[in-house]
């Protein structure tokens, strides 16, 4: 075939036609791809030196077609032509007729360009070659083949027959048609596309391996167990997986390669590979497929956890609190009268103080709304609603709170007016009645030396809306005692809440982890590489976040993110965690988010 005759990938002319695709590498990910794809019509040529490889995949897609058989989603004679689309090989000669060839090898950039120039030996000059990388550079492997405009990235997610997400990655070589054709694909495939520019971890991972890398250090300095952060993750922010049993599945040593590649090209500490990954990975504990990562497992492959030395035990609980019967609030915000309504419900006596009586009755009838329709909606009885509501007493002073065992509040935050308000709880409060304080964001300690009795002092974060949320992040002071950290483990315990231990430092865990990731989407924005609704879509069907961060951000209120990122840059020292100047901006405009109106999206007025 002459010169003239070779197709120009580089015009603007109708996407191509990828009806035969050919995937080099038939490990879980390439697997996956070849039921996607042969479920959708596609012929798939599955091409892997290893012939065991080749058969397992065969055996997974015809348990994949069975289940769904059984599951009435497809018919015994669907099953059978998607079987009969799957063909697998060892040589790449096998893929000389494919229209598309996705390669998900392993990550290695040898391996890779090896595989691109065997590609390139053999099959047509129209055929489009994607590559599955996350971490490795597309432009890299596009300009050691032989066409360069025909080179692009197809980022499926694990397990691809499940997740929504496809990252269509360009290279400045790519052409048009191939990325139009692969997107037309995508849709084809009942799959969501993104389109993204080529540099390591695209939008999901990009976002996501920074806070996996945080998680992984957090747990290396000993700040809080595995457990905890794991269980500080999913209940304070509904995510699926913790981060540690994430890395776990993932593989610990494919993060740290990601994470290498990331911080080669930002230089960000905050991308710098935790050391603990890369004594993980070296020792060969690399996650679930060896059985052993954070966490340890009953056989390799296996997601069953099984307990270790580092598993906590009941011999763990701490015993020797102090007895509490009454709970003081102080506060009449949302956050105030959701913890009395949580301690209310539990059977406690609550006295709620507010600046005013007529603040703390208002904020009772909320209580008694939220409980109304807890009623509504079958989640308690009439009878349980006025108990609780009988239960909460409201003052218009903090002088009603001389009997209380546990005084919690949840005023501002504003550390000059919790440490007024600590100064009167230590005046008022009976002797060996705990503190507590809700703050996010202000050092625990700071509250405690404002009282003659630091001992008792102790931080209890709660999550709004308290009453739906599970977790309460536990905080201790190195001045608080014993018996009030266990009387505090025991309260959340009667209140049906989950505990996580935390030592007192900025963020302590959830927003030191949640933060930073809602920092680097920001950046992601003012670096033009993706769009609000391209991130926000891409850690939702990616991820599987709840809300994707610029959704999150403009429901916290971007004053109350700005404030925690400079806390966190103040008290880290970290450049990777100063806050973006779009927030910045955005703040000083006045765009909170909901609240105002407008935040990173317009909202119409209530």
């Amino acid at each position: 075939m002459g010169p003239q005759s070779t197709p120009d990938l580089s015009t603007e002319a109708s996407p191509l036609s990828l009806s035969t695709v050919a995937i080099v590498g038939l490990g879980t990910m390439g697997t996956g791809i070849a039921e996607v794809l042969t479920r959708a019509g596609r012929e798939v040529i599955g091409i892997d030196t290893d012939e065991a490889a080749a058969r397992h995949a065969v055996t997974a897609l015809e348990a994949a077609t069975a289940r769904a058989v059984q599951r009435e989603r497809i018919t015994e004679r669907e099953r059978q032509d998607i079987l009969a689309r799957f063909r697998t090989f060892t040589d790449l000669q096998a893929a000389a007729d494919a229209d598309l060839v996705i390669e998900v090898v392993p990550e290695d950039y040898e391996l890779k360009r090896q595989v691109f120039a065997g590609l390139d030996a053999v099959v047509r000059p129209d055929t489009i070659l994607a590559t599955g990388t996350n971490a490795l550079s597309v432009t890299r492997l596009a300009a050691d083949s032989q066409r360069p405009e025909r080179v692009l990235g197809v980022h499926f997610f694990n397990p691809a027959p499940a997740m929504k997400l496809v990252e269509v990655v360009s290279s400045v070589l790519t052409a048009p048609t191939a990325v139009a054709a692969v997107t037309e694909l995508a849709h084809a495939l009942g799959k969501d596309p993104i389109a993204v520019g080529d540099r390591p971890g695209f939008v999901a991972d990009g976002l996501l391996f920074g806070y996996l890398n945080q998680a992984a250090a957090m747990y290396e300095s000993r700040y809080a167990t595995r457990e905890d952060i794991d269980a500080a993750m999913r209940l304070g922010c509904g995510l699926p997986m913790g981060p540690l049993a994430l890395l776990d599945l993932i593989g610990v040593d494919t993060a740290r390669t990601v994470l290498e590649a990331m911080y080669a090209e930002s230089q960000d500490r905050l991308h710098a590979p935790a050391p603990i990954l890369g004594q993980l990975a070296e020792a060969g504990l690399t996650g679930r497929k060896a059985g052993r990562g954070f966490y340890t497992y009953d056989a390799p492959g296996s997601s069953t956890v099984v307990p270790d030395a580092e598993s906590p035990s009941a011999a763990d609980e701490l015993a020797g609190g102090r007895t509490v019967t009454g709970v003081g609030v102080a506060g009449s915000g949302t956050m105030a009268s959701g913890i009395a309504e949580v301690f209310a419900k539990a059977g406690y006596k609550v006295v709620l103080a507010a600046r005013s009586l007529e603040k703390a009755e208002k904020a009772k009838a909320r209580i008694a709304k939220s409980l109304g329709r807890s009623v509504d909606k079958g989640r308690m009885s009439a009878e349980a609603q006025d108990t609780a509501l009988a239960a909460i007493t409201p003052a218009g002073s903090l002088d009603a709170f001389a009997d209380v065992d546990l005084a919690v509040e949840a005023v501002a935050e504003d550390l000059a007016v919790k440490q007024e308000l600590f100064k009167t709880l230590d005046k008022v409060c009976k002797p060996g009645a705990v503190l507590a304080t809700t703050t996010s964001s202000l050092p625990v300690v700071a509250c405690a030396r404002a009282t003659s009795r630091p001992e008792d002092v102790i931080g209890m974060h709660f999550f709004n809306p308290a009453p739906a949320m599970k977790l309460v992040e536990v905080v201790r002071t190195v001045l608080t005692a014993d018996d009030v950290h266990a009387t505090v483990r025991a309260v959340c315990a009667k209140v049906r809440k989950h505990p996580v231990d935390c030592g007192d430092r900025a963020g302590f865990i959830v927003n030191a982890l949640l933060f930073p990731y809602l920092n680097n989407a920001i950046k992601m924005v003012e670096e033009h590489y993706a769009t609000l609704d391209d991130i926000d879509a891409a850690m939702k069907l990616g991820g599987g976040y709840p809300m994707g961060p610029f959704e999150l951000l403009d429901v916290v209120g971007l004053d109350v993110s700005l404030a925690i990122e400079k806390v966190l840059h103040a008290e880290f020292r970290d450049p990777g965690l100063a806050p973006s100047p779009l927030l910045e901006h955005l703040v000083a405009a006045g765009c909170l988010g909901r609240k105002t109106g407008r935040g990173f999206r317009e909202y119409a007025r209530r």
